[in-house]
């Protein structure tokens, strides 16, 4: 007999919100969660944190707290997957064994791979909101910004979120506009993609808030070095045609998001696909590599925005597939790409981005969400982190429907 009839790798959003989804369809399954952290954190805040509208122990709540009373909490990491026995072993070398698997691992933000970035964060204008304890130095450095240049910068996709690097410059800018200080500040957005947004639709309206507060748009802009005491970060930079080249840029605020990647451990395992994520089928979630795995959340290899909503919306097609299986059914759901960015153009106002598979939007309210307002910035303000603590950790699927 297996050790565990569900085993659930990650006990972040992903994965609690599946022990609670699966738990309100049935609540005889045994089900165990292996999570190391002592911490769970509401990531969607930190650009609120960033921005100095929330505080960062707003954000953050003990593990023991959110992890639900009905599972087993396992207290571990794991070091490598066994499929073909139906097993994982924990970095202390223990096994355990399983009938189902969920893997929510979340993905791994890959600090080091930008040159002396470890060691310049938190001082000489180096920051980022993909960091709980950074967070608040972005608010400080843009209440002090004396200088004349502000960097944000975006790696290549896939990123968690992302629109985030976006968000931060947006508020950072508001700010500055509000404080009179905007004229003189050179704004740059050095991303290392061809586009501001990947679905066209919310292009234009971004676009408008890009050219009001002046910001310059540099694609092909890869940031591969920081050097925090001399304040200089170095760009490869790309275009058409062209061979590769190097550019250092000084700066008196740098706003990094870091290169982002499948976790070393799934990296390295027999369940991921040939860029080191997760492969599952992008619709019914199962693992296509292991019939009895699932996936959901940033791990996975789905073509979809890497947001917490789309984890909200994942969780629930998980738990029904993974029951329809043990019973020899038919999966009944189907994931059609769901995920939801909420563009923090300006204090007080958010153009919430919803958008499926292939760039479709999928608004869940009736309104034109390429429109700012108000009421978007009151759901991402207000509402959302309600929503997360207190309905998607605990099995209520509210804002899981979205309309075609």
């Amino acid at each position: 007999m297996a050790d565990h009839q569900i085993l659930i790798v990650g006990g972040g959003a992903a994965g609690i919100a599946t022990a609670a989804s699966l738990h309100k369809r049935d609540a005889s399954l045994r089900i165990a969660i292996i999570e190391s952290s002592q911490t769970h954190y509401y990531q969607p805040g930190w650009t609120m944190v960033g921005a100095g509208i929330f505080k960062k122990e707003e954000t953050a709540r003990s593990t023991a707290s959110v992890m639900p009373s009905f599972v087993t909490h396992i207290t571990g990491a794991v070091a490598s997957f066994q499929p073909d026995e139906n097993s994982v072993t924990l970095e202390d070398g223990k096994m355990l064994s399983y009938e189902y698997l969920v893997v929510a691992a979340g993905l791994k933000l890959d600090w080091s791979a930008i040159e002396g970035l470890e060691d310049a964060l938190g001082k000489n204008g180096v920051t980022s909101n993909y960091r709980y304890d950074l967070a608040p130095y972005t608010w400080d450095l843009v209440q002090k910004m004396r200088g004349k240049e502000a960097i944000f910068t975006q790696p290549p996709m896939p990123i968690k979120c992302a629109g985030a690097p976006q968000k931060a410059m947006y508020l950072s800018c508001c700010t500055w506009s509000q404080a009179g200080k905007i004229k003189d500040i050179n704004v740059s957005f050095c991303n290392a993609g061809p586009v501001l947004f990947g679905c066209a639709d919310y292009v234009p309206p971004l676009m408008k808030y890009v050219d009001s507060y002046g910001i310059n748009l540099d694609f092909g802009h890869n940031l591969v070095k920081v050097d925090g005491p001399n304040q200089t970060a170095t760009f490869k930079v790309t275009k058409e045609g062209e061979e590769p080249q190097l550019v250092e840029r000084k700066f008196d605020m740098l706003h990094v998001c870091p290169p982002q990647c499948a976790p070393d451990f799934i990296k390295n395992s027999p369940l991921a696909n040939e860029g080191g994520w997760l492969a599952v089928d992008q619709a019914t979630l199962q693992s296509t590599i292991a019939s009895n795995v699932f996936g959901l959340g940033d791990v996975t290899s789905t073509p979809n925005a890497k947001t917490a909503a789309a984890a909200r919306k994942q969780a629930p097609i998980v738990a029904d597939n993974l029951i329809a299986l043990m019973k020899n059914a038919t999966m009944p759901q189907a994931y059609d790409g769901y995920g939801s960015c909420p563009l923090t153009v300006e204090h007080g106002k958010i153009i919430l981005a919803e958008f499926g598979y292939g760039g479709k939007l999928m608004p869940s309210f009736p309104w034109d969400s390429t429109k700012p307002r108000r009421a978007a910035w009151f759901l991402k303000k207000s509402v959302l982190p309600w929503v997360y603590w207190n309905a998607m950790l605990k099995g209520k699927e509210w804002l899981t429907k979205t309309t075609s």
